[in-house]
C-alpha cells in the first residue's frame, strides 16, 4: 500500500519540480513532503515486519500459526502507520509550523530535516534488523537444505535432488542480495548527504536526485516481488489488469498458487 501511494500521489507531484518555480505555495510544499516521509517510513517498517515474519516462519515453523495471527498482523500494520505519521510530523515539525522558512527566494520548495536523527531511525536501525534477521533465515535455510540432502543421500537419490537443493540455496541467497542491495543503493546516497551536515536541505537542486532515488525504491519493490514470486504476478493481474476480482466478495478465496 505504501509503495502504491508513492506512485499514485508522490510521483505526480515530483513532476512539478521539473518546473523552475513552485507555484502551489509554502503550505502545500510542506504537506507535499509530509506524504513521502509517511509512506517511505511505512514502507521501511513493512520491510522490517516482513523480515520478522520470514524469520518466525523458517526458524520457528511450529509456533508460526500461534505467533503470527491475522489480528496481530493487523495491529502491527496499524501501529506501523501510526508511528510513520507521528515520526514524519515530528521530523518536519518546524517546516509544518512555519512553511517556507528555509526558502532562499520566492518560488522555492525546500525543507530542512535533522539528518543524523533521520539516519538512525529510518536507516541504521531498520537495515541492521533486516540484515540480521535475513542472515539468520539464510543460515537456517541452508542448514535445513543440507539435512534434506543427507537424508535423501541415505535413500540413494542424492544426485537428482542435490541440484534442486543447490538451486534453492542460490535462490535464497539471490533474493536476499537483491532486497538488501536495492534498498542500500536507493537510500545510501540520501543518507550519505545527510552525514555531510547536521541538517539536510530536501528539495534543493543539489539534493533533488538523492531524494528521487528514495522515492524510486518504492517503484522497484513491486518489480522485485513480481520477478521472484509468481503468485505476486497473478495477484497483480487479478487486482489491476484482468478481472478486478479483488473487489468482489469472494476475493479472499482466490487461488494465487
Amino acid at each position: 500500500v505504501s509503495d502504491f501511494l508513492v506512485g499514485l500521489i508522490v510521483m505526480p507531484f515530483q513532476i512539478l519540480f521539473s518546473e523552475p518555480c513552485w507555484l502551489l505555495g509554502d503550505l502545500v510544499c510542506a504537506l507535499y513532503y509530509l506524504l513521502p516521509f509517511i509512506t517511505i517510513s511505512a514502507s521501511i517498517g513493512n520491510m522490517v515486519m516482513i523480515s520478522v515474519d520470514r524469520y518466525v516462519a523458517i526458524c520457528d515453523p511450529l509456533q508460526y500459526p500461534t505467533k503470527v495471527t491475522q489480528k496481530r498482523v493487523q495491529i502491527s500494520v496499524l501501529l506501523c502507520w501510526i508511528y510513520s505519521v507521528f515520526y514524519s510530523c515530528l521530523i518536519l515539525f518546524d517546516n509544518l509550523k512555519q512553511p517556507g522558512r528555509y526558502n532562499s527566494c520566492y518560488g522555492e520548495c525546500v525543507i530542512t530535516v535533522n539528518g543524523a536523527f533521520d539516519l538512525v531511525l529510518t536507516f541504521i536501525i531498520p537495515i541492521s534488523s533486516i540484515i540480521i534477521l535475513y542472515l539468520r533465515v539464510f543460515v537456517v535455510a541452508v542448514s535445513q537444505a543440507r539435512s534434506m540432502r543427507s537424508h535423501i543421500a541415505a535413500v540413494k537419490l542424492q544426485r537428482s535432488v542435490t541440484v534442486t537443493v543447490k538451486k534453492s540455496e542460490l535462490k535464497a541467497a539471490r533474493t536476499l542480495g537483491v532486497v538488501v542491495a536495492v534498498f542500500l543503493i536507493c537510500y545510501c546516497p540520501y543518507y550519505c548527504v545527510s552525514l555531510s551536515g547536521y541538517y539536510l536541505m530536501v528539495g534543493s537542486s543539489a539534493n533533488f536526485f538523492v531524494f528521487f532515488l528514495v522515492i524510486f525504491n518504492s517503484c522497484l519493490n513491486p518489480l522485485i516481488y513480481a520477478f521472484f514470486y509468481p503468485w505476486f504476478r497473478k495477484s497483480i493481474k487479478l487486482i489491476l489488469i484482468v478481472t478486478l476480482a479483488i473487489l468482489r466478495p469472494y476475493s479472499r478465496e482466490c487461488n494465487l498458487l
